[in-house]
This record gives C-alpha cells, structure tokens and sequence, in this order.
C-alpha cells in the first residue's frame, strides 16, 4: 500500500503511535535512524529532522555537517515487536542539504535518478532479489560463533534443516510490516539459508533489502543465534550471494519475454560494466574469496538457464522473464548496486552494444585467460571504480572516493 502524509498522520492519531523511527542508510549500506515523538511529524514532513552528519561515515565534515531526514510517507510500516508504551512505526528518509536541495550522496537519491532516467527513455523497471545469510550458534555469553545452526544442505528439510522455523518467523514478521517474501528453503552451506522477494519497483526493492537483513538479524538474536551475511563467512563452504533479478518493460511489455535488440543490448551493457563495478556489487576482501566457486561466477558470460554465468535468463514465462546477475554479495548497499545496473544497461541499450553468443560451458571448470573476468582482489576491483568514467558520473568521483577508503 502507498501511504499519505494524511495516511500516516490520521494512523499515528489513531494507533496510539509513541515512536515513529526515520531510517536511511550510510553510503555502505548500514541502516541507521533516530526516534521521534508523534509531535515532531509535521516538522519532520515540512522542514525535515536535522542530525550531525559529520558522525556518519562518508557524509560530512565537520566545518558543514547539518543534514536533514524527510520521511517517505509511502515506505510506513508498523514494527510487529510492540513496545509497552505503545505503537512504533518506521519510514525511510530521503536526505536534504539545509538549503533545501537534494544531499546527492544518498544512494536513496542515485537510485531515483537512474529509475527517472530510465523512464525518461521509455523504460520501467522492476527487481527481486534472492538473498542468502548463515545462521551461527552462540556461546553463553550471546557471542557470536562460527558454529552453524545445522549441517543441512540444499533444500533439505527437518531433521537436518533446523532453521526452517526461524525462517518462517522471518517471512511472518515480513509480512506483518507489508513486505512480501515469496519463497523461503535451506541453501548448501550448513546453516545457510535463502529467502526471495517479489519483484518491486528499484527504490522500494532497496528499502526492502535493508529491512530484510535487520530483520533477520533480530529474529535470529531473538531466537538465540547469530545471522551472517558476510560473503564468505566459512572457508571451503557456500558463500552469501545476493542474486538480482531485473526485469524491464517498454510500451507495457517486458523487452526481456519479446527479446530482441533492446534486451541484448541492456545485457550486454550490464556485462560491459561488471568489472568496472565489481567494487560495490561485491564491496569487501571476502567478497572476492566467494568468486569462482561455489555457484558465484567468476567470468563475465551469459546464458540460458546456466547458473555458472554471471548473468543467466531464467526459464519463465513471458511475464516472468527476466535477467538474474549471479555475482553481488549481501554486504553490499542496494541502492547504489542498483543504480549502476540500471545506468549500464541503459547506456547498453543507447549504444546498440552487441551481445556476445551464450556460453553454455561449465564456467566453474575454465581457467583465467579464456574469457573475460570480474577482478580477483577487492584492490584491483577498486583500481577499475577509480579508472572508470562510468562510475565517477553515476556516483560522482566524491562518493566513489569515500566509499573506496571505507
């Protein structure tokens, strides 16, 4: 449901609302938020909720640190755990400079201006994501361990699956904020898991993300256990993957379920800046341990079907067909992994780009040389971000910088 200001005033009114929570995030990713009484609503929608800025890395300095948070009325969700003093709410910000004027290091703002430049050409897009996470054993002091809940494997189901109650919580708690999981099962590693979201428009597919992962970070530490969604939290096991789903329509028709040259090119636009990208689609050293093995693809290929490519088209209907990039990991900040995607298949489709043939081999037995691949260490990945012109225009050459020196 798309809430109003109105809906959102005349609910705190009527819900005995005593805290409403205004989210955003860093430009890592890391959801962050301050609590604010009823009463500072209309402020907050008017004029906007300062903070210091200077505190949160890579926003800003001291000598100009005033930014402002003005909460999205349509991303309101009732926390599902009650405090005893009454109703909690949360909605995600978008973030202001004093002068009234976009703060353009947001990733919320560099994902609504590449979805505006993509309707401005004609296209709507939408994404799902498919994301993994570990589940750790405590010690008796609540410490985290690596220690995993189960030994189960790819969809194996109880004894072996312990963890298929803690995800049904996960998916119930969802739910109960508005959120839509669609599929939920036990992934190869022991103790990993995976639960899909349905498709959405980019921004809000964002902001569902980030939800996604606080929530299971309470549901296990409530549960008494530990999520992880590091790239590659076990040696020698599965790593986190984030799948992107992306599916894009012109004209009211998926270009993807009609194929044809605007859904080539849009593939080949995204192959084309995978590398150059790879620092925030897979933004830590570890992300770079989980490449080439294991399901995460190493080389920049495409095909039908094949989960050993980095950008496979999933059999589906004409109404599901979509593209699935194999390579993001959890750790990365939606928004502005989203924004690249988006802008580089965009810039695909302006230039015709042609797209290679399929590769239908088994990627995971090829060797280096024999076709492109995605950088090896994360200070190669970074060396590419730096070179890029790609990136310093979607992101700026300044966000690009503080992100890279995290």
């Amino acid at each position: 449901m798309q809430y109003t200001r109105y809906d959102v005033e005349e609910f705190v009114r009527e819900q005995d609302v005593k805290f409403v929570r205004l989210a955003f995030c860093d430009i890592f990713g890391n959801q962050k938020n301050i609590s604010v009484v009823p009463q500072q609503l209309p402020k907050a929608f008017d004029h906007g909720i300062s903070f210091d800025a200077s505190a949160i890395k890579g926003f800003m300095n001291v000598e100009n640190s005033d930014l402002l948070l003005k909460p999205d009325p349509a991303t309101m969700s009732v926390l599902p755990w009650r405090s005893h003093d009454g109703t909690v709410i949360r909605m995600f910000c978008d973030i202001f400079k004093p002068d009234g004027t976009p703060f353009t290091a947001s990733g919320r703002y560099i994902l609504k201006k590449a979805c505006e430049h993509a309707r401005e050409l004609g296209y709507t897009c939408r994404i799902g994501t498919e994301c993994e996470f570990y589940l750790f054993l405590t010690d008796k002091n609540g410490e985290p361990t690596r220690e995993p809940l189960d030994r189960g494997g790819y969809f194996d189901i109880y004894p072996l699956d312990k963890g298929e109650n803690v995800r049904r919580e996960i998916c119930n708690t969802l739910t109960e904020m508005g959120l839509f999981p669609e599929r939920s099962h036990h992934e190869q590693g022991p103790g990993q898991n995976e639960i899909d979201f349905r498709h959405a428009e980019p921004v809000t597919a964002a902001d569902n993300l980030v939800t996604f992962r606080w929530i299971v970070s309470n549901v296990a530490q409530a549960n008494g256990l530990c999520a992880s969604f590091d790239p590659k939290p076990l040696a020698g096991e599965s790593g986190n993957g984030l799948h992107v789903n992306i599916s894009l329509e012109k004209d009211g028709k998926n270009i993807f379920a009609e194929g044809g040259a605007d859904a080539e090119a849009f593939i080949a636009g995204v192959m084309n800046r995978a590398a150059e990208t790879a620092a925030f689609t897979n933004p830590l050293p570890q992300s770079y341990e989980r490449l080439g093995r294991c399901e995460a693809p190493k080389f920049i290929t495409w095909s039908r079907g094949n989960r050993s490519q980095l950008i496979r088209v999933p059999f589906a209907d004409k109404a599901g067909r979509r593209i699935e990039l194999r390579s993001p990991d959890p750790s990365c900040n939606p928004y502005i992994v989203f924004a690249l995607l988006i802008e580089a298949g965009l810039e695909g489709i302006a230039c015709g780009m042609p797209l290679p043939p399929p590769c239908d081999k088994n990627m995971f037995k090829e060797k280096d040389g024999a076709y492109p691949a995605l950088p090896d260490s994360l200070p190669r990945a970074a060396e590419l971000a730096r070179a890029s012109a790609f990136v310093q225009k979607t992101l700026s050459r300044e966000l690009t910088e503080k992100f890279l020196e995290r």
